[in-house]
């Protein structure tokens, strides 16, 4: 999935509290990469997301306040669906009208 990103192929959108969660995420758990690495991914995936202010909060919404961040912004963005493996941390957005997908059911709507 990661390769598709910015291949037209679906839409990622951020907010900008969004992006410094997941900077700072990656820079903790980076494996091999450096912290450059880094950056250049997450300039890279600004580069090609849609952007939006989130001019509303739920909070709380979900148990970690991380993923009310990420519920916060698919519905600003009017997104279909959230993309994660992490599903049951994101019940609840289904009211929303948000669905729960995991990467692999993704790629096989993308027909990838």
């Amino acid at each position: 999935m990661v390769e598709r990103i910015g291949a037209g192929d679906f839409e990622i959108a951020v907010s900008v509290p969004l992006v410094l969660e997941y900077e700072d995420a990656m820079l903790r758990h980076r494996g091999g990469l450096s912290a450059g690495d880094v950056r250049d991914i997450v300039d890279y995936v600004c580069s090609v997301a849609r952007h939006h202010r989130v001019f509303f909060l739920w909070r709380p919404l979900l148990r970690d306040p991380n993923d009310d961040m990420v519920a916060e912004v698919a519905v600003a963005a009017g997104a279909q669906a959230i993309v994660t493996h992490n599903r049951r941390d994101f019940l609840g957005v289904e009211k929303f009208g948000l669905k729960i997908w995991s990467p692999q059911k993704l790629l096989e709507r993308i027909g990838k």
